[in-house]
Formats: C-alpha cells, sequence, structure tokens
C-alpha cells in the first residue's frame, strides 16, 4: 500500500490530485494562473471545495487563458455569479479580472510568469523534510515576500496563507511528508 499525506483522505478526485500534481513544479504559464485562481477561490474553504469545482472555473475564465479573462466585462462577470457550478463570490470574481491584468503585466516585463516567480525561491524548489502533517506551516518567509510583491503589483487574494498553498500546489515548495510515495519522485523532477 502507498504512503500517501493525510490530507487526501480516501476521496478519489484528491487522491488523483495530490499523485499526479500537488506540488510538481509549474514551469507553464497557464497553469500558474490557473493554481492562483483556484487558490484564490479557496480562500475561506476547503480545497475539496474547489477541487470539485475546477471545471466549472475552467469553463468560466476561458480554460485560465490570462488574456481572454483580462477581457471579461462586468456583464460577463455578472452572469457568473449566478452560476451555482463555481464560487460565487463578487470580489473573487472580479479579482480574478484585475489578478488576469497584473499578471500579464508580470509577463510584458519579464518575459514570463514562471520568470518571475520562481524567483522567490531562488529559482528551484524548497525541499521540506516534514514527519507530520502539523509541520507544515501556513506561511513562509518566501510566501510573505511573494504576497507583498504581488499585491504591489496590483494582484488581490495574495495574501501569504494563498501564496503558500499556491507554492505547495506548483511545486516551489515539496511540502509532501517524508513517508508519502510522491516525496521522492518529486525530489527527481
Amino acid at each position: 500500500m502507498k504512503h500517501r499525506c493525510g490530507w487526501t483522505k480516501d476521496d478519489p478526485l484528491m487522491i488523483a490530485y495530490h499523485d499526479e500534481e500537488w506540488g510538481v513544479p509549474v514551469h507553464d504559464d497557464q497553469k500558474h494562473f490557473e493554481f492562483l485562481v483556484l487558490d484564490t477561490f479557496q480562500a475561506g474553504l476547503s480545497w475539496k471545495t474547489v477541487l470539485y469545482k475546477r471545471e466549472a472555473f475552467r469553463k468560466a475564465f476561458a480554460d485560465f487563458d490570462t488574456k481572454k479573462v483580462a477581457k471579461m466585462t462586468g456583464a460577463q462577470l455578472e452572469k457568473l455569479l449566478s452560476d451555482p457550478s463555481i464560487i460565487r463570490n463578487r470580489l473573487k470574481v472580479f479579482g480574478t479580472v484585475k489578478n488576469a491584468k497584473a499578471f500579464l503585466e508580470i509577463q510584458k516585463e519579464f518575459g514570463s510568469f514562471d520568470k518571475y516567480i520562481w524567483s522567490f525561491v531562488g529559482d528551484k524548489p524548497i525541499i521540506n523534510n516534514r514527519k507530520s502533517i502539523s509541520e507544515v506551516p501556513a506561511t513562509s518567509k518566501e510566501s510573505d515576500a511573494m504576497s507583498k510583491a504581488l499585491k504591489k503589483r496590483g494582484f488581490t487574494f495574495v495574501g501569504s496563507t494563498i501564496c503558500y498553498a499556491y507554492m505547495q500546489a506548483a511545486g516551489l515548495v515539496n511540502d509532501h511528508l517524508e513517508e508519502c510515495f510522491r516525496y521522492k519522485q518529486i525530489l527527481k523532477l
């Protein structure tokens, strides 16, 4: 039997996400934007809730195409607020467009969002040696710095806790527990 991080419980979608995506270093800007959007909507909710609405978010936000999201109109966003398949938080829905615009500005300045965001961890994943889920923090000095920098660039819903969850998802930090079978697999990536 494979040992996994305990947060997956026995939920098939959570297990698939854990086994295939969580902690894998991301270098694709569209995937970065997707994780930022999803982590924004997770604020105050469980990851499971967001994961089960992921496909609806893909549809709602043009498959996380930042250029298309940045051009979404107020009318389009108002329509999303009546869509029960997503999390209908007005500030988060409208904030997604604001974040898309800020994301595009970073791409323009740095050539890619990937190049910019990986600079917060010295261009390589932070490898942690966690033995228990209780050792995993909600924030780090890197997520604090990322949060501050993203807010300065016009992002919203990017507090340090959201940034840390994003860093875990996008593989900027490996927080798989040492006993988890994915820990060593991700070290090899």
